[in-house]
């Protein structure tokens, strides 16, 4: 993974507070929200008016105190956006920036060199990784965390990618799709996100989908990155998932009515 961040506004972060119900033994405690941050600025090498790399951390955290289900959160978020384990969401973001501009300097410096006579490769040097996080309600019972990760690492563009993670209130838990639908629904839920697509896109068939860029060199699938809300599920496809860069993100939107036959009933 490869990606800084926007300031969460305050009623951002009130709203969030809001939505995380404690695990059972709490009473049915609110866990409130707070807030990890990081960010660096590091020069290739010492000199002056030199290219840089800059990295801002800015995630929606829950608070220590809303127990076992906020604890089980921060640890997936540290996990699965910093690949930090077995530290606070805060300790995790401070190392990913510190790692992340320290190897910058340590790998391209010497590369840099050699090619700084060159004006137009002077761009190749100039890295960013930014990465917000936010909480909003979802389903009932469930807390929908929204990660934007946007980078650069030289090349012809930059990368911004969308990660959902939807959190069990009361045990913190990470929700798949496996725990959603009957066992054997990939087939099933792969064909009805194809006909959404087809419809989204007014393609005819799937050679259609093809000549408009999708599904070029791949099958439909049914992603794990989805947002579990309130009337449906939005399946979030990024840039190269089921089209090229520049069709940018797709989502799919399934009603649960359209996905009846092939859910769990509670």
């Amino acid at each position: 993974m490869k990606e800084t961040i926007k300031t969460l506004s305050a009623t951002l972060l009130t709203a969030a507070a809001l939505l995380l119900a404690a695990c059972g033994g709490d009473g049915g405690k609110t866990v409130g929200f707070g807030k990890a941050e990081a960010e660096r600025s590091v020069a290739i090498t010492d000199e002056e008016g030199v290219p840089a790399c800059h990295v801002h951390i800015e995630l929606a955290c829950a608070k220590e105190n809303g127990g076992e289900a906020a604890k089980a959160i921060n640890a997936t978020l540290a996990e699965q956006l910093l690949g930090m384990e077995g530290v606070s969401l805060q300790a995790a973001a401070d190392s990913f920036a510190n790692s992340y501009t320290r190897d910058y300097r340590r790998n391209f410096a010497p590369l840099y060199r050699e090619d700084r006579s060159d004006p137009d490769k002077r761009a190749w040097y100039e890295y960013r990784y930014s990465l917000s996080g936010e909480a909003a309600e979802g389903r009932e019972g469930v807390t929908v965390y929204k990660a934007t990760v946007d980078y650069y690492e030289g090349g012809a563009h930059g990368i911004n990618q969308l990660l959902v993670f939807n959190f069990d209130n009361q045990t913190g838990r990470l929700l798949m799709l496996s725990e959603l639908f009957v066992p054997g629904f990939e087939q099933a839920l792969a064909d009805k996100l194809l006909e959404a697509l087809l419809k989204q896109t007014e393609a005819k068939d799937l050679d259609d989908l093809h000549n408009k860029g999708y599904l070029y060199s791949m099958d439909m699938f049914a992603p794990e990155n989805f947002i579990l809300g309130k009337d449906g599920i939005t399946f979030i496809y990024n840039p190269y998932e089921i089209a090229p860069y520049a069709m940018g993100k797709t989502e799919l939107i399934l009603t649960y009515d359209d996905m009846d036959d092939i859910m769990k009933k509670p």
